[in-house]
């Protein structure tokens, strides 16, 4: 049993950070930017990884903290869409 729960919990998480992705993408390109390494490169974020975030990959608290401040917006502003359960 704990198996399934532990399976639970990272279907879980890979849909979190799949709609993580899909929130930075759609701000990226609201912002102008056509091009995710455009965006990276100028905000001081490593292109290759930046790209493996819009594709849902982990990523630190930091980073997004980053990535958010890039967008001009609070933590509260940028969960406030593309997380409903």
């Amino acid at each position: 049993m704990a198996q399934k729960k532990g399976s639970t919990v990272a279907k879980e998480q890979k849909v979190k950070l799949t709609q993580l992705g899909k929130r930075i993408k759609q701000l990226r390109i609201k912002n102008g930017y056509t091009n995710a390494e455009y965006f990276a490169y100028d905000h001081e974020i490593a292109r290759t990884q930046y790209a493996r975030y819009e594709q849902g990959e982990d990523l630190r608290v930091s980073t997004l903290i980053k990535i958010v401040k890039a967008f001009d917006m609070s933590l509260a502003e940028f969960f406030s869409e593309g997380f409903e359960d």
